[in-house]
C-alpha cells in the first residue's frame, strides 16, 4: 500500500542525506592517495577496496540512528550476501559509496558517492557527491538540481551529430555483451560529435546534468549506480529514459538520459538494446 509521502519530512531527510555525503567524502579523500587493498567480485575488473566498505558501514549506521524504520540497498551489502534487491513504498536509501572504483584504485579524480532515496518506489531524493573535486551535486523531485548549490540546466542539443556522448564498456566480459557494447559505441562514435567515458555512472549522469555532455547511455549498471544521477539530470531538464524508449526501471539495468527528448530517440534508435538481469 503506497505511503503518504506527508509522514515524511523530507527536508529533515535530504538534510541527513547531504551531511552522510559529506562524512563519506571526507573518508574517501583520506583515502584518495593510500595505498588500496583491492579484492574482485564476479569478475576481475569488478573492483572493491576497504573505503567500498567503511563508507556502506558508515552510512548505513546513520540511517539506523537516523531513521531505524527506513529500509537500505547497498551495492556492497548485495554483493556480500547475494540477496536480490527488493523495493517497497517505505522510504529506501540506495547506495553506492563509490562508484568507479576503478578510477579511486588508480587515483583517477573522477569517484562518486552516490545515495537515492525512494519513497513509494520512486526517487525523491538524489545526492551525488564527487569529494577529490568537492562538486556535490543534489536533487529533489519537483525541485530543481543544484551542484554546489547553483541551479543545473541541461544543453538543447537535438542533432547527434552534434552532440557529445557519454558511455562505458562497463566491468563484465562477457564476450556477448561485449560485442554489442563495441557495436553501439562504433555505430555512435561514427554519427556524434565526440564520445567520452569517465568511469562512474552516477557521474556520468551529473555530466549531462551540468551540460558538460549531451547524453548518456550504458547497459549493465545496477540501480545504485544511477538512481540518485538519473534524478539530477531529471530535476536538470533531461529526458531519463529506458534505452529502448519508455519508462525507466530501476532494476533493469540500463539508462539513458539526454538533454532533450529528440536526442534520446534519435539516440536510442541506433542502439542495440541489450537485456541483462534485473538486481
Amino acid at each position: 500500500m503506497p505511503v503518504d509521502i506527508l509522514d515524511h519530512d523530507l527536508q529533515l531527510i535530504y538534510e541527513s542525506a547531504v551531511n552522510v555525503a559529506k562524512q563519506a567524502g571526507q573518508v574517501i579523500k583520506e583515502a584518495f592517495l593510500k595505498e588500496k587493498n583491492v579484492d574482485t567480485k564476479d569478475c576481475f575488473a569488478d573492483l572493491v577496496t576497504e573505503t567500498d566498505k567503511a563508507v556502506e558501514k558508515l552510512v548505513h549506521e546513520h540511517i539506523v540512528s537516523k531513521f531505524p524504520s527506513h529500509r537500505f540497498i547497498g551495492e556492497e551489502t548485495v554483493s556480500e550476501t547475494g540477496a536480490k534487491c527488493e523495493l517497497t513504498d517505505e522510504p529506501t536509501w540506495i547506495l553506492d559509496p563509490v562508484d568507479g572504483t576503478a578510477n579511486f584504485v588508480h587515483t583517477v579524480p573522477e569517484v562518486a558517492f552516490s545515495l537515492g532515496i525512494t519513497i513509494n518506489k520512486k526517487v525523491v531524493i538524489g545526492v551525488v557527491y564527487i569529494p577529490v573535486k568537492d562538486e556535490m551535486f543534489t536533487a529533489r523531485a519537483g525541485q530543481g538540481a543544484f551542484l554546489n548549490g547553483k541551479k543545473l540546466q541541461v544543453n538543447n542539443t537535438k542533432d547527434l551529430k552534434t552532440a557529445l556522448v557519454i558511455t562505458e564498456a562497463g566491468s563484465s566480459r562477457d564476450a556477448t555483451s561485449l560485442d554489442i557494447k563495441m557495436k553501439n559505441i562504433h555505430k555512435v562514435v561514427t554519427n556524434c560529435a565526440g564520445i567520452r567515458s569517465y568511469g562512474s555512472a552516477a557521474y556520468n549522469l551529473c555530466l549531462v546534468a551540468s551540460g558538460r555532455g549531451d547524453v548518456y547511455y550504458e547497459y549493465g549498471v545496477h540501480v545504485w549506480d544511477f538512481c540518485a544521477g538519473a534524478l539530477i539530470a531529471e530535476e536538470a531538464g533531461a529526458a531519463v529514459i529506458d534505452p529502448a524508449g519508455g519508462e525507466v526501471n530501476l532494476f533493469y539495468r540500463r539508462i539513458l538520459a539526454a538533454c532533450t527528448s529528440d536526442l534520446a530517440k534519435e539516440l536510442s534508435s541506433h542502439l542495440i538494446h541489450l537485456d541483462l538481469e534485473s538486481d
